[in-house]
């Protein structure tokens, strides 16, 4: 059964000097604010929307490596995956890496790295996202 998320940002003012905020509104967990400054240079409690794509992309890949290693007979018992999202203004989003340590009794090195791979090829928001590059280191912990 398909599913539709929903969430809304309001914009007062220009891109370099406005500021904006986004609302989770599926899940009503919260509202964040948005700027220019926050997406180009420093945070300073806002979020930006490489953060809310890293957010994202790192737990869909979580649950498809999760999915496919259970599916191959080794589900893990921890994965932590991270996901960092490089924005180069006047050029966009210029890549993508993904890096996740994993807990996977009787798996080797080799077999977590072919399912890792794997994962990144095929988890919804890395196929969102294919005119981007997407890098990945993986291990085992």
């Amino acid at each position: 059964m398909a599913t539709t998320r929903h969430a809304h940002t309001v914009w007062e003012g220009d891109l370099l000097k406005g500021k904006g905020v986004v609302t989770l509104d599926s899940s009503g967990l919260g509202s964040y604010d948005v700027s220019w400054p926050a997406r180009s240079e420093a945070a300073n409690g806002k979020t930006s929307p490489e953060e809310l794509i890293a957010a994202a992309h790192s737990s869909c890949y979580s649950m498809a490596l999760s999915h496919a290693l259970a599916g191959a007979g080794n589900p893990p018992s921890r994965l932590e995956t991270k996901a960092d999202v490089t924005f180069q203004p006047g050029e966009g989003i210029t890549g993508i890496h993904l890096t996740v340590k994993g807990e996977v009794p009787g798996i080797d090195a080799d077999a977590f790295a072919a399912a890792a791979e794997d994962a990144k090829k095929n988890c919804p928001v890395s196929q969102a996202l294919t005119g981007t590059t997407i890098t990945l280191s993986a291990e085992l912990a």
